[in-house]
């Protein structure tokens, strides 16, 4: 398959905004594949080459290349190009990977050349991410979309579901929790308070739940088999060289073969959470501040899969497995007051808030359910910087006011902007945005620089209002910097669905609504 029909789906698909039609762009392109081409195929549908580092940025790939006069790169040929340049390394490795991707954009036309630059720096705005992909691959292959899910959360890869779901109905049921291979994390939903999460989860008020602290720490998810220990991310990422103290305790427990999922915080002398940028920094290095984890769930212990078990199951599990030092603070009660009292104790010792969940429910991997629900007493958003703005007076001279985007799939740039800020900022974080977003600039108009949508900003707010300023119709009422999350990519910010189902009637209202659980 050449890889200009690939890009012309892409731009069909984004150029609609009818998850049908995106659904059917991506079925036809797929059932023109060849077996050989499937797995690169899909991964691009999804936005992301195979090859999860090459060492390009944007730079890399800004260089100016004539591009050629007819499209002849296949889709096997760029895949091949891309592996080879993530293999580079060494003394003269970037005038060989500046070699290779002038010689690879020298064979692009002008539009493949602009799609190649969007998929390598993560900014293909096309609307077809993960879920739609997976719907489009269980047409053509004729499985239910429901069993692609389930095998791309198990294998933490749509890739890998395609290929089964294309082998047919039994390849894809026959994938299931393997112990050392990393599955998507359950996720929660959100609720404005405590009284709110147990109506949710509890109607009539009889039944119990579980009430876990909330901590502000890195998701970690442990893997052990024997003495081989794999600790990954929210995201999948390997992290298991730099938390060797979290690799140690793992080997401590009473069990040889299991699967974890907890956070990994920095904790002061006196057992308080230090700043998640303490945490954040030590998890992307092998030294710093120690780092403990805190378990929460256990979805494998010694041969039993615990995953499809209720949540009072996994539980005792864990109980069983994992000391209380390292496990998460839980409280199981079916009474609104001690759960608020808990939440309250839980945020006074200088957690986020805390998660409340279905002890009758199976863990829904890769799932934002309604088993879980958060509840915060700051209300934040996870949004996207579009632009910013040349400070004044104390702050001349540093790029200060942030423009701040929702995303929303039937906007071209795949953002929409709900307001600015510059509270919250410090004189350091003044310093490292301005060099951060000059490094992705795009334009410039007057004082407003404009930069490519890729860093991820934490905003708290006091609620949400109408407006007619902004293009969604919602802005922020006192937002304010929480922090920056190098930690999360631009796909994973908040919708403008997601704010807008969370306004109800009357002019304003202040959810929480995060999305880093």
């Amino acid at each position: 398959m050449l890889l200009a029909e690939l890009v012309a789906t892409s731009a069909e698909v984004a150029a609609t905004r009818s998850r049908k039609a995106k659904v059917a762009l991506l079925a036809e392109l797929l059932g023109r594949v060849e077996p050989d081409e499937l797995e690169v195929v899909v991964s691009y549908l999804g936005g992301a080459l195979r090859q999860r580092r090459t060492g390009l940025g944007w730079r890399g790939v800004s260089a100016p290349t004539p591009p050629a006069d007819e499209p002849s790169l296949s889709v096997l040929e760029v895949d091949a190009a891309f592996e080879a340049i993530s293999r580079l390394s060494g003394s003269g490795s970037q005038r060989a990977r500046q070699e290779a991707v002038a010689e690879l954009f020298g064979r692009a036309t002008e539009v493949e050349q602009a799609w190649l630059r969007a998929i390598v720096t993560g900014n293909l705005r096309q609307g077809a991410l993960d879920a739609v992909t997976q719907e489009a691959v269980a047409q053509v292959a004729g499985v239910p979309a429901a069993a692609v899910r389930r095998a791309a959360m198990l294998t933490g890869s749509t890739v890998a579901a395609a290929g089964a779901a294309f082998e047919g109905e039994e390849s894809l049921a026959a994938i299931g929790l393997e112990v050392g291979r990393p599955v998507m994390p359950m996720l929660a939903s959100s609720a404005p308070d405590v009284a709110t999460a147990m109506a949710s989860l509890s109607p009539d008020g009889s039944a119990e739940v579980a009430v876990d602290a909330k901590l502000d720490g890195i998701r970690i998810q442990v893997h052990r088999d024997g003495d081989a220990v794999l600790v990954v991310t929210r995201s999948l990422d390997d992290i298991t060289e730099r938390l060797p103290e979290v690799v140690e305790i793992a080997r401590s427990l009473p069990a040889t073969r299991f699967v974890l999922d907890g956070e990994a915080l920095a904790l002061s002398d006196d057992g308080r959470p230090l700043a998640f940028q303490d945490t954040a920094s030590r998890t992307a290095q092998a030294a710093g501040v120690a780092i403990t984890p805190h378990f929460f769930d256990v979805l494998h212990v010694d041969g039993r899969d615990l995953l499809d078990a209720p949540g009072h199951e996994r539980l005792a599990a864990l109980d069983a497995l994992v000391p209380e030092a390292h496990r998460v603070s839980r409280l199981v009660t079916s009474d609104v007051a001690a759960a608020d009292a808990f939440a309250a104790e839980t945020v006074a010792a200088g957690h986020e808030g805390v998660v409340l969940k279905d002890l009758s429910a199976p863990y829904a991997a890769g799932r934002r359910g309604s088993a879980w629900v958060k509840v915060k007493p700051v209300h934040t958003l996870d949004l996207v910087v579009l632009a910013v703005e040349w400070g004044s007076g104390r702050r001349q001279g540093w790029l200060s006011n942030i423009h701040l985007g929702a995303r929303d799939e039937s906007s071209p740039t795949g953002f929409v902007m709900l307001g600015k800020t510059f509270k919250g900022m410090t004189d350091a974080m003044l310093a490292w945005q301005t060099e951060r977003f000059l490094a992705l600039e795009t334009h410039r108009e007057g004082h407003v620089v404009h930069v490519r949508p890729e860093q991820v900003v934490e905003i708290a707010f006091d609620g949400l209002q109408r407006s007619t300023r902004y293009p969604g119709g919602l802005a922020l009422r006192f937002a304010r910097v929480v922090r920056y999350r190098d930690d999360k990519a631009p796909h994973e910010a908040d919708t403008i669905e997601t704010l807008r189902k969370m306004l109800p009637a009357r002019e304003s209202v202040g959810p929480t609504i995060t999305t880093d659980v």
